[in-house]
């Protein structure tokens, strides 16, 4: 006979749900059917190591709700990644980034599309869905995406990033923040 324990089947249900989160962010509509996003599931060192840069971070810029979310992650179970390049579409009539046209924009590579962090949010609205469906806590950490930002977690023309930390326990740890 074989049994599993609690721990083993929260452990195998967070990396499960986080797969099928990564998948429901990958398959989420893009601005003409092109991807710019980039995606992982961090648990065990590479966790800690993001939770380490929060509190820097925390410290180094005086914002208490790093070293919060830094907490909430510490008892989280995994996080998942979602981030985007700062890559125009190549549109021939568009100009909402402010510009003229995509070549316009091109010449300006740390500002982003406007289709860049809009199919950012479809994405994150699709993995957090998922989590939900699945009764899994979860919280979208700003924080936790600009740890990852400077520990280069994703190649660097990846420029905005959010953590989304996930849980399961028998009370949500996101609730009394």
């Amino acid at each position: 006979m074989t049994t599993l324990n609690e721990q083993t089947i929260i452990r195998q249900t967070v990396l499960n749900v986080a797969q099928l989160m990564v998948t429901a962010a990958i398959t989420a509509p893009k601005g003409r059917g092109i991807s710019h996003l980039h995606t992982c599931i961090v648990v065990d060192e590479d966790k800690q190591a993001v939770i380490e840069q929060m509190r820097s971070l925390a410290k180094e810029f005086s914002l208490p709700s790093f070293e919060r979310d830094a907490r909430n992650l510490e008892n989280a179970d995994a996080l998942v990644l979602l981030g985007t390049a700062l890559e125009p579409m190549g549109l021939k009539l568009c100009g909402m980034c402010g510009f003229e046209n995509c070549d316009a924009k091109r010449k300006q590579p740390h500002i982003p599309c406007v289709f860049n962090p809009g199919d950012l949010g479809i994405a994150l609205g699709s993995a957090v869905s998922v989590a939900m469906d699945n009764r899994i806590d979860n919280r979208i950490l700003y924080s936790a995406g600009q740890a990852a930002l400077r520990m280069g977690i994703f190649p660097p023309e990846v420029k905005i990033i959010y953590g989304v930390a996930l849980s399961v326990s028998k009370k949500n740890i996101f609730f009394d923040r």
